[in-house]
């Protein structure tokens, strides 16, 4: 996910660097009108657990090359308020330039890692994996979904290329589960797993029929799903879904199914709050 993430953040960045300055930094080059180099710190203001560090430091590096970094944590790391996590030094013009924008990626990411990870700790001795979804921020998807790895999830699909995962549209689409797994057969490569999602008892039976590989049980009740379950009976793999969150999650990790995967880590998780602080000239 580390070498998928490095592979496309540099024209996201830029998208996000020139979405902040279209021209210039009017205000910064009205103070500091000539390079002059500095250095200012990295502090964290709340607990939570670091994700995003590669991406901050893109950013300046993208702004001026000579930006250097002097870190004490590394992604995945558990951090506590007013920890200093280490310090940026470079043009100063660039420090200022460049920190709104690294931020928002540090808070955001840090947040969705720090948030994840207290779901994550619940899913400890079971054999269901906690999962993500497509429910990101447009342009965000890939920093998203490696901040989400990093609190100690996993990933669902990446993208629509990514897997085949027949819905209630697609079903209404095709006419029924039985028909809409037969044309995803037949269209589709056999290395893809195709999944469907159904929302009741018949549903269940029909994708069974039908030889999906696997089966999500879409905002059913604890009981059906737990009678779904002996339906399926192993011959698929098994996911629950809908409005899932850190309230509530605890209460089908014993279903036993194979994953449970929730929009939430991605659309609901706040940011954590980091901050640069202390900037000043150095000889």
């Amino acid at each position: 996910m580390r070498e998928l993430m490095n592979l496309n953040i540099d024209g996201l960045i830029r998208m996000a660097l020139q979405e902040d300055i279209t021209s210039e930094d009017i205000t910064t080059n009205s103070v500091m009108p000539e390079y002059r180099l500095g250095e200012v710190d990295l502090i964290c203001k709340q607990d939570g657990v670091l994700a995003g560090l590669p991406v901050f430091e893109r950013v300046f590096e993208l702004l001026d090359g000579n930006t250097r970094f002097e870190m004490s944590v590394k992604d995945g790391d558990e951090v506590k308020n007013g920890q200093l996590l280490g310090k940026v030094r470079g043009d100063i013009r660039v420090l200022l330039e460049g920190e709104r924008t690294a931020l928002n990626y540090l808070q955001r990411m840090s947040g969705i890692a720090t948030y994840t990870h207290s779901i994550a700790v619940l899913f400890e001795g079971s054999r269901t994996r906690l999962l993500d979804t497509r429910k990101t921020t447009p342009n965000m998807r890939v920093f998203e979904k490696y901040a989400v790895k990093v609190g100690g999830g996993c990933n669902h699909r990446f993208n629509l290329s990514d897997g085949i995962l027949l819905k209630d549209n697609h079903i209404g689409a095709a006419g029924s589960v039985k028909e809409a797994v037969r044309m995803a057969k037949e269209y589709a490569p056999f290395v893809r797993k195709i999944e469907v999602e159904v929302e009741n008892l018949d549903m269940v039976k029909e994708a069974v029929e039908a030889g999906a590989d696997i089966i999500m049980l879409d905002n059913m009740d604890h009981d059906t799903m737990r009678e779904a379950i002996r339906l399926i009976d192993g011959r698929a793999q098994t996911e629950c879904s809908g409005n899932v969150t850190r309230e509530n999650v605890e209460a089908l990790i014993d279903l036993g199914v194979d994953f449970i995967s929730s929009g939430a880590l991605t659309h609901s998780a706040p940011i954590m709050d980091l901050s640069l602080k202390n900037l000043h000239a150095v000889e």
